[in-house]
This record gives structure tokens, C-alpha cells and sequence, in this order.
């Protein structure tokens, strides 16, 4: 049976951010914890050892496979900082389009730093995947 790795722990927030190493970083870190829990209206909780989650919900996939995730979130990692962000296709396309300086993954966008993204699309990929998760998981929103 599949055991899931990343799920929501009891760490401190605030001390994982205090860890990072480059002031500048650690700083992006303390805008994004501000935004992420401003604009998803959840408070933040660690997911693993290194994603800052907001909000939660379960999934089942038709294969029977199910877990937990934050709704919303990003990773201050060395480099970059991952965020975290679930909409349908047609959204996340016009969003980044207008984000700015990024690279992307399947559900994750990877940003340098905090100056080379418009802040307020940023906030909108934020509400967007708010509303499409709770759209598509509905009841979920709450905390595991």
C-alpha cells in the first residue's frame, strides 16, 4: 500500500524560515508566508520538511490511490523558491503569462525571486487555486 511522504506536521513555521541562509531569500519567504496566508484565508502549517502548506483537502484518484495536500503553498528551496499552485489549464496559462520571470513544472512554478514576479498575479494564482480546489473537493477546505 502506498504511504504518502509529505504530509502536514506540527514543525514551526517561523523557525524553518529563520534557517534559511541568504537574508534576501529568507526575507521573499516572509512576503510570500504574509501573501499565501492573507489571500488563501488559512493559516500555515508545514508539510514535510520544507513546504509551507495553507489549507488542506483528501483526494481519491479512480485508481484508488488518496492522500492529502495543501490547497496552496510554496518551498523556499536553495535556489528557488517552489509554489505551489492547482487551477485548470486554461487559468494557469493566462495567469503566467502575466507573472513575470519563472520556470514551471506540472503543478509547480519555480521563481528566483520575489522582485521578478507581478505580485498581484501572483495573489490571483493564489485565489484561483483556492476557489478551483474547493470547487473540486468541496467540504475540504478545513485542516486535516
Amino acid at each position: 500500500m502506498y504511504k504518502q511522504k509529505t504530509t502536514e506536521t506540527d514543525a514551526d513555521v517561523i523557525a524553518f524560515i529563520e534557517e534559511i541562509e541568504r537574508p534576501a531569500k529568507r526575507e521573499d519567504a516572509y512576503r510570500l508566508l504574509e501573501m499565501f496566508e492573507r489571500v488563501s484565508g488559512y493559516p500555515p502549517k508545514m508539510w514535510g520538511p520544507s513546504i509551507i502548506g495553507f489549507g488542506s483537502y483528501h483526494y481519491v484518484y479512480a485508481t484508488g490511490h488518496e492522500g492529502d495536500a495543501p490547497i496552496v503553498g510554496f518551498s523556499p528551496r536553495k535556489t528557488k523558491h517552489s509554489l505551489y499552485f492547482t487551477t485548470d489549464e486554461d487559468t494557469r496559462n493566462e495567469l503566467l503569462a502575466k507573472l513575470g520571470k519563472y520556470t514551471s513544472g506540472k503543478s509547480c512554478v519555480y521563481i528566483n525571486k520575489l522582485p521578478d514576479v507581478d505580485e498581484v498575479v501572483l495573489e490571483q494564482l493564489i485565489a484561483e487555486t483556492k476557489v478551483y480546489i474547493e470547487e473540486l473537493y468541496p467540504g475540504n477546505g478545513e485542516q486535516v
